[in-house]
């Protein structure tokens, strides 16, 4: 099986893929991890935004978005499918977000527990842990190369 890596635009995003873009997102934030809150939030639709999906048989089973907020880019909505967790695919999700952001400065609020995997990719934590619908976060950022 070959795992396909897919970076687009929301409106070059096939409508089939977007459906399952979403549901995947709302399987595990929403359901897996009890945590209701409102994932479609405009972002998805910003010119600037990629989203960055893995493929695998016509079936979508990770995800994650790259958006643009001004002076750096902001990763979010990482997520694997349960089905295709242990096989490092989060680390392909990231391989590939990371080239999309090049070398700009790049936030992202990660799981307390996942540290420790972005700062693999020279992320640092930069505040205090805080709770986002019930799950706590730290804030943390890679520096632009000077």
């Amino acid at each position: 099986m070959t795992v396909r890596v897919l970076t687009t635009s929301f409106d070059d995003l096939a409508p089939r893929t977007a459906y399952e873009v979403w549901r995947l997102r709302q399987q595990v934030f929403v359901v897996e991890q009890d945590c209701p809150y409102p994932d479609l939030d405009g972002r998805d639709l910003e010119p600037a935004t990629r989203h960055v999906v893995l493929v695998e048989d016509d079936v979508v089973i990770g995800t994650l978005r790259v958006l643009d907020d001004g002076g750096w880019a902001r990763i979010g909505r990482v997520v694997v499918a349960p089905v295709a967790r242990g096989r490092g695919l989060a680390a392909r999700l990231m391989d590939e977000a990371m080239a999309v952001c090049s070398d700009r400065e790049v936030r992202l609020d990660a799981q307390t527990g996942l540290t420790g995997f972005y700062a693999g990719y020279g992320f640092e934590v930069t505040g205090p842990e805080f709770d986002e619908d019930g799950i706590m976060h730290v804030p943390m950022v890679r520096s632009a190369p000077t």
